[in-house]
């Protein structure tokens, strides 16, 4: 567990590393934060203050609403995603990457995005609603999968736009990649998960202020909010970092100099144990 905690640890700081080198990826979960946040909005508020949310009450209706929302949001992330996993890849690579750069590579691949947005957007509908109807055992069921979907298709982007291949074969080439990590590269997921602790400490003080003095728990609500707000876009920052350098040491063989090798081999340790 220490060994664990320790690679971890050692991965947020290298890969804090490489974004201090180029703090413009920070734009890219920025834009997409706020751009999922107007989605929402879209789609609630009319309903709000139509008066529709109460008057449809067909499935259909819902689930046909639920997906268009679904797959622009997925959409958004994606492509935003895909410009920070193509600029990150870059500066790995020894280039001097900008914002442009990393745009122009998401819009030269629209279509590769749209389709795993849609792919997405129906796994996402589907773990939605085994959650929310299977009761205790379906959330169970549904964190499992969706923790394994998540875990099986890292590195679908990557592929998507480095190798110009269509959804489905990324995907194919993802579970490849992820067969020869051997559930190693969970540890990243744990790393980059250090970086919510600032959150979790801010909500569990908001709670407290709730109970024990009323009066404080707008200001602590607003403090958590953006201490949420901050440590998402970090999170998602050096997630797409950490992506590009798994993906160029899985097709390469070679660690990028921002990274040792040790933490990054070990990550593609074949399953008997054998290099």
């Amino acid at each position: 567990m220490a060994g664990t905690f320790s690679r971890s640890w050692q991965l947020v700081k290298e890969s804090w590393s490489v974004l201090s080198k180029d703090k413009e990826l920070l734009v890219f979960p920025l834009v997409s934060g706020i751009a999922v946040v107007l989605i929402i909005a879209s789609f609630i508020l009319p309903l709000l203050f139509s008066g529709l949310l109460g008057s449809i009450v067909g499935p259909v209706a819902w689930i046909m609403l639920l997906f268009v929302f679904y797959f622009l949001t997925y959409f958004v992330v994606i492509f935003f995603n895909t410009a920070l996993i193509a600029a990150a890849y870059i500066r790995l690579t020894g280039g001097d990457p900008t914002i442009r750069d990393g745009l122009s590579h998401a819009g030269g691949h629209l279509g590769q995005i749209a389709a795993w947005a849609l792919i997405s957007a129906t796994v996402g509908l589907v773990l939605s609603a085994l959650r929310n109807r299977g009761g205790v055992a379906g959330s169970v069921a549904s964190g499992i999968l969706g923790t394994a979907w998540s875990l099986v298709t890292f590195f679908v982007i990557p592929v998507m736009i480095f190798e110009e291949k269509g959804v489905i074969d990324a995907i194919k080439e993802s579970m490849g990649l992820f067969k020869r990590t051997w559930g190693e590269n969970i540890v990243g997921s744990i790393g980059l998960g250090l970086v919510w602790i600032p959150a979790i400490l801010v909500l569990f003080v908001t709670i407290w202020t709730a109970i024990a003095a009323s009066a404080f728990i707008i200001p602590m609500a607003a403090l958590f909010v953006l201490v949420l707000a901050v440590t998402g876009v970090l999170y998602s920052a050096l997630r797409g970092i950490f992506t590009a350098a798994l993906y160029g040491y899985a097709k390469t063989g070679k660690v990028p100099e921002a990274f040792s090798g040790e933490l990054i081999t070990g990550a593609f340790r074949p399953k008997g144990g054998n290099i």
